[in-house]
């Protein structure tokens, strides 16, 4: 590999490769050490594809939830099942893993700027902006730049685009797999809103037990299947269809609701 070989958005992988192995290093501790990341089904993504993987998953922090992912999908692909045991499978990470999100909240500080650079793709959300309701036009430019990375690797997306629970699946989602053709795998997590602040920088608590189930690719008909149908799909598949909610106890809802209220001071 060139020095100074880049990837289609610019960005130079021997500094990317350095950003990601001091950020890992820097994080293992919070998903082995002073709280535990229970992983299942990491078994699924070293027989993936190299590119055009679509990870779509439930929200719970700005940015823990994805470097938890960082690390699960780096530690499988050096041969560790289920287990983020020993930070080696660092020094070697996947250069061409993508997460989306909204440039505003990538923007906002030094340390958000360095994630961006190790692999976001940011686009303006077009329902929210500086904490105010909006309606505004996707940008086709940042359309583009999701496919530019799917062609590119693997991208992970929360398509419900907010880390409070239960709200429904954004529709541009369906529109990017309609369009790309990704193979869609889909990521349950939990705990990391216990763990951790709402922006996930700060450790809020510590000996939670984390979890991430990395749940087999969907089945999906590209050609035929609605937009709609894929949008219920997703639900179903990050566990965040409002059937849910039936079997759910409401002192935990409330509970949840209540938590929520008490991350709002760390924004």
């Amino acid at each position: 590999m060139g020095l100074f070989k880049k990837n289609p958005f610019g960005h130079i992988l021997f500094l990317k490769r350095w950003l990601i192995r001091i950020m890992g290093a820097l994080t293992h501790r919070r998903f082995k050490g002073f709280n535990q990341l229970q992983i299942v089904g990491s078994e699924i993504i070293k027989d993936l594809p190299e590119n055009n993987v679509l990870f779509v998953s439930n929200h719970q922090t700005y940015f823990a939830d994805v470097v938890a992912m960082f690390h699960v999908f780096n530690a499988s692909l050096h041969g560790r099942v289920d287990s983020i045991k020993n930070i080696g499978y660092l020094w070697d990470p996947k250069l061409n893993i993508y997460f989306v999100a909204a440039k505003e909240t990538m923007s906002s500080g030094l340390l958000p700027k360095v994630l961006a650079y190790a692999g976001s793709v940011s686009i303006e959300r077009t329902w929210r902006a500086q904490g105010k309701e909006v309606n505004r036009q996707v940008k086709m430019s940042d359309v583009s730049n999701i496919s530019k990375a799917l062609n590119d690797g693997w991208v992970v997306t929360f398509p419900q685009g907010t880390t409070k629970p239960w709200k429904p699946i954004r529709r541009g989602t369906a529109h990017i797999i309609k369009q790309n053709k990704p193979l869609v795998v889909p990521i349950v997590i939990d705990g990391f809103r216990r763990s951790f602040d709402k922006k996930g920088i700060r450790i809020k608590k510590k000996g939670i037990l984390q979890s991430m189930e990395i749940k087999q690719p969907l089945e999906i008909d590209y050609e035929n299947e609605s937009v709609e149908a894929i949008v219920e799909k997703l639900e179903y598949a990050i566990e965040q269809h409002p059937s849910f909610l039936k079997v759910i106890p409401q002192k935990e809802l409330e509970a949840q609701e209540e938590l929520n209220k008490q991350r709002q001071w760390r924004y």
